[in-house]
């Protein structure tokens, strides 16, 4: 599959996300734009990240495993190169490196679409600071854990691959198979739409 990345469709961290959870969700925002209900689970994290914020700004580094570092939340990315934009709940500068910082209010660990949303930020970081960021944290609020993810070449080559794969789905206006975890469509804000599954 090829990797280069055509920028003419302009997308969003949450749509490489949303792409790797449930295909259909960039579909019903880009090719059949339909109004959706904001469900029970996105405003609570609304909420949540909130109050994790204010909590993070008393963490200490070394939680991190950093001994030093400036934090930055809320950080605006973008790239024209990969036609990729994207807000950052927390970011960690120091003077060799840079540590994306996703929040979530999820339990069962990182799954794989937080896995390449975190990564799609490690790239934006890198060209945004020209510095690595080969190592990215994922927090879990109804645990309180820090996990840290190492970014790697297979986590590169998924992003860039999936947004070739979500560029041509917009363009050739394909309605895509549903997700194959179907307990995600109960609580989906587009199960309405979704009537081959139900």
């Amino acid at each position: 599959m090829a990797t280069s990345v055509s920028a003419s469709i302009a997308l969003t961290v949450t749509d490489l996300k949303q792409w790797n959870y449930c295909r259909r969700i960039p579909f019903y925002t880009y090719v059949l734009p339909v109004d959706h209900v904001r469900t029970y689970k996105m405003e609570r994290g609304k909420n949540v990240q909130g109050a994790i914020e204010a909590l993070e700004r008393r963490r200490r580094l070394r939680e991190y495993g950093l001994a030093e570092g400036e934090r930055r939340f809320g950080t605006v990315l973008r790239s024209e190169r990969l036609g990729l934009t994207g807000k950052l709940d927390l970011l960690i500068v120091t003077p060799g490196a840079c540590f994306p910082v996703e929040i979530k209010d999820t339990e069962g660990g990182v799954r794989a679409n937080h896995r390449v949303q975190i990564a799609a930020y490690a790239l934006l970081v890198e060209e945004a600071f020209e510095r690595p960021a080969s190592e990215a944290f994922v927090y879990l609020a109804p645990t309180d854990e820090i996990v840290a993810v190492t970014i790697d070449k297979e986590d590169r080559r998924n992003v860039l691959e999936s947004l070739v794969e979500m560029r041509r789905m917009i363009a050739d206006e394909r309605f895509p198979e549903p997700t194959f975890v179907r307990s995600r469509c109960t609580a989906c804000e587009y199960q309405n739409y979704c009537a081959d599954i139900w």
